[in-house]
């Protein structure tokens, strides 16, 4: 059953890149941008999803923190402080 299934996707494959291949220049080049764009999406959606967590989680550690918010600028509690001289 398996030897049919990837018998079947190679000619599958074999005869996308036979019509790719009568495909004129312009053609060609649509093809191939169309292909790369679809094969792109699935990156795409785990570069969000790390996104999206690092994000939540800047949030919560910049919420649990200690300091002051002014808008949307925080401020920590260790900025208050005088600089100390140095000598």
């Amino acid at each position: 059953m398996i030897e049919k299934v990837l018998a079947g996707a190679g000619l599958a494959v074999c005869v996308v890149m036979l019509l790719r291949l009568c495909l004129g220049v312009r053609a060609r080049m649509r093809f191939d941008h169309a292909v790369r764009s679809v094969a792109r999406l699935p990156m795409l959606a785990v570069h969000r999803v790390r996104a999206a967590r690092g994000a939540a989680e800047a949030i919560r550690r910049a919420k649990s923190s200690d300091g002051d918010w002014q808008g949307n600028v925080y401020t920590p509690k260790s900025f208050n402080k005088r600089p100390r001289k140095p000598h």
